[in-house]
């Protein structure tokens, strides 16, 4: 649901407030004293996950280039537009999906200028799969270029999960907001995007059960001021985020503001990464709620994708056109494909 549409939202900006200016925000904090950070947050914003290349190891905008960068990419994404000169957001003349109404990704990059959310390693870009991690992307690309049935497609195209919601959360095209609710005992996480409420335990330990979930097992603590959610445990190593079944996440969100929390994430995953990798970005409070994502398994659009793959077969044909007893390798890797 776009909300630029329904209301305007004063952005808070994440290196304006009372900490830049060498004070400490005072801190909501709940009945036992532990850091108040509930509400509704939207995480949208145009600084991509990964530095563009052209920006090489440019980590910081100017004021006025991010203003460029920000009229640039508003053009450039725009779904109403189609606009050769600057690729039409990558869809050809008179392609498109949704139109414009529908996307929700923001319009301003991040208040401090950073060129990527990733700022680990110092390049800004999630680094290259090693050679496990190369293996699961190809057989990923090889399920979804024969789609063999409902299975062979992504978690997202069947309702399940989306890749953006978390762990750990990374911007999308539309629906970047969550809700936060905390208690003694748990914190609950609220992703708009395919409803996904993880219920976290404040635990010191991991359950003891070798039970694997899609979000994986996370528990809750506090270091400071700093909330902490270590996840493990995934569920396979077919994950579509690029995570293996060995991956370990660390969440820690913190208030930076009166109405501004930080969000950051550390991804260790040696079956996908031969090193770990960080990035970080302003959760900012708004007004309006959350929205029903009437998405779910059995999704429609799966009854024509599926026939369409079964008419391409009927012509001897993978669907992405290649003859069906091809071997074409599909080159894929974590940050262009599932980040």
């Amino acid at each position: 649901m776009n909300r630029q549409i329904l209301a305007t939202i004063s952005i808070t900006l994440c290196t304006a407030g009372s900490s830049a200016l060498g004070q400490t925000p005072e801190i909501p904090r709940t009945h036992s004293g532990a850091p108040d950070i509930q509400g509704i947050y939207t995480y949208r914003t145009l600084t991509p996950l990964n530095r563009p290349p052209e920006l090489a190891d440019k980590e910081v905008l100017t004021e006025e280039e991010a203003q460029e960068w920000a009229a640039f990419e508003n053009r450039r994404q725009n779904r109403d537009l189609i606009i050769d000169s600057v690729g039409g957001a990558g869809y050809p003349p008179g392609v498109i999906s949704y139109n414009e109404f529908w996307y929700e990704r923001g319009s301003d990059t991040i208040a401090d200028y950073r060129t990527s959310l990733v700022y680990d390693p110092p390049n800004g870009r999630v680094p290259s799969l090693n050679a496990a991690g190369r293996e699961r992307a190809q057989m990923r690309a090889d399920d979804r270029r024969l789609s063999i049935g409902p299975e062979g497609r992504t978690l997202a195209d069947r309702c399940l999960r989306s890749n953006g919601a978390g762990p750990p959360l990374v911007p999308g095209s539309y629906n970047n907001n969550i809700q936060i609710v905390q208690t003694d005992d748990y914190v609950m996480i609220l992703n708009e995007m395919v409803h996904r409420a993880r219920i976290i335990p404040f635990a010191s330990e991991h359950q003891t059960r070798n039970i694997r979930r899609w979000d994986g097992d996370s528990i809750a603590s506090w270091d400071g001021d700093t909330l902490i959610i270590k996840t493990q445990h995934f569920f396979y190593d077919d994950n579509p985020r690029g995570l293996s079944s060995d991956a370990v996440v660390e969440e820690r969100i913190r208030r930076i503001g009166s109405r501004t929390l930080e969000y950051d994430f550390t991804i260790d995953d040696p079956r996908s990464w031969d090193a770990s990798w960080s990035a970080k970005f302003p959760l900012r409070q708004i007004e309006d709620p959350i929205y029903e994502y009437a998405c779910h398994e059995g999704n429609h659009g799966l009854i024509g994708i599926l026939a369409g793959w079964r008419r391409y077969e009927a012509m001897g044909m993978n669907g992405d056109g290649t003859p069906i007893d091809s071997n074409t390798d599909t080159e894929l890797t974590a940050s262009d494909e599932d980040f």
